[in-house]
């Protein structure tokens, strides 16, 4: 079997407390406040040659459920939490070649503001910055930023396509050879070339032109996750990569042919979007220790029901305290992740819900790829020529130092060993690395 090579990325889940209680941590209860960790695994990725390290984010402590925020507070999940923007910049400082993609929502930053960030960011990592572009979801979020709550879904990308169109205006204000730098005339910049945009739209308006001066890519590589066909749509138009949450070969293949049909239609070039599967690979040194693995693993889950509830519960905006655990979960809706409840519960049938979120953990939100190195290398390698392109984004509910070793001495070496991923970077800017193949 013959494969193209593929593109890896590693999805971080959150600027936080990674892997709290669980073994293989140290002291990360004491330690989490500096940025080690998050240091460590940008050099680890990088010597594993990964296109890029995707930061989530959210800015609030759960509480969807039992409207109480004890859970989450007492397990540390998700929280603290410190700002993607910090942490993504000494990640940068850090590397040289590995794309660094932070999570920021468009309700809680103003375009102009998040313009200037991003741009700043692009010029301090010599052209390596990226933005998982997000709409928001959750009421708690909104209300930190001293808004009402959230639009609903289909007006959340209205708003979206017009920050968007917003933000590109903006780092398009400085056009290509508006950095002069003569010394001879004394000219550094060409105001010729740096354009005030006097953008009104329906939702937002800016002035211009951005002071932060030019993207050294032209504009930081955007970064989406959208499973709603509405979602979809928007990533076709806007996205260089998308995060997709796709379970089975055949919804892999479905989901990207979607997507590029849809980049066609909208009059792009479908090779210019690369489409990445979230995926969860369980190693052990043979199939037998990732199967017992597997087994600790879902015997631990059993006793963590309580848990397991409150993370569905912060991701969909639902109080899933409030439902029968011995009953299947019956029609639920919700302005949050409506696509991810629908999974749940298209995954669950008619379980009872104690059955459900245990069934529902072991599955993941993502593909699980269980084995040693090489019979995960043969996974996925099976699953890429099936799918037809173009990579895998790998996540971990808990990050440790013992996961970057797995990736980067475990699994790496055979996926280049069989030249199904790159074994070093071919030019220094993140966009030109995702499109070298």
């Amino acid at each position: 079997m013959t494969t193209d090579p593929f593109h890896l990325g590693l999805f971080l889940q959150g600027s936080s407390v990674q892997a709290w209680g669980e073994a293989w941590t140290g002291r990360i209860g004491e330690t989490w406040m500096r940025p080690d960790l998050f240091i460590d695994v940008a050099k680890s990725m990088e010597r594993a040659c990964f296109d890029y390290i995707l930061i989530e984010d959210a800015s609030y402590i759960g509480e969807s459920y039992g409207k109480s925020r004890e859970t989450y507070l007492h397990h540390g999940m998700s929280v603290p939490r410190q700002d993607p923007s910090v942490v993504a910049t000494l990640m940068a400082a850090a590397t040289s070649r590995i794309g660094i993609v932070p999570t920021f929502g468009t309700f809680a930053y103003p375009p102009y503001l998040l313009a200037r960030l991003m741009a700043t960011m692009d010029q301090v990592s010599s052209g390596r910055a990226g933005w998982n572009m997000v709409t928001g979801s959750s009421d708690f979020a909104a209300r930190n930023y001293g808004l009402d709550g959230m639009p609903e879904h289909d007006l959340r990308y209205e708003m979206a396509e017009e920050y968007i169109d917003l933000i590109r205006q903006l780092w398009a204000g400085w056009q290509p050879g508006a950095m002069v730098a003569d010394t001879d005339s004394g000219m550094l910049i060409d105001h010729t070339k740096v354009k005030q945009i006097d953008f009104e739209g329906r939702f937002y308006t800016s002035r211009g032109p951005l002071n932060a001066g030019p993207c050294p890519q032209g504009r930081p590589v955007i970064a989406q996750a959208g499973g709603s066909a509405r979602g979809r749509q928007f990533a076709a138009k806007y996205a260089d990569t998308i995060v997709a949450s796709v379970e089975g070969a055949d919804a892999m293949r479905a989901f990207r042919a979607d997507v590029r049909k849809r980049m066609a239609a909208e009059g792009r070039n479908p090779d210019d979007c690369k489409v990445l599967f979230l995926i969860s690979p369980l190693m052990g040194e043979t199939r037998a220790d990732a199967e017992r693995l597997l087994e600790r693993r879902s015997a631990k889950m059993s006793q963590r029901t309580d848990q397991r509830l409150a993370f569905l519960s912060k991701i969909t905006n639902v109080d899933f305290k409030q439902f029968d655990l011995d009953t299947p979960l019956g029609e639920v809706k919700t302005n949050g992740h409506q696509q991810l409840l629908d999974d749940f519960r298209r995954k669950t049938g008619h379980m009872p819900l104690r059955e459900a979120i245990l069934h529902y953990d072991a599955e993941g939100g993502s593909m699980d790829f269980i084995g040693s190195p090489d019979d995960i290398a043969s996974q996925m390698a099976e699953m890429m020529q099936h799918i037809g392109g173009d990579g895998f984004l790998v996540s971990y509910a808990n990050m440790s130092r013992r996961t970057m070793a797995e990736i980067e001495d475990g699994l790496v070496p055979v996926l280049q060993k069989r030249g199904l991923m790159r074994k070093g970077y071919g030019h220094t800017q993140f966009r030109d690395n995702l499109l070298e193949f």
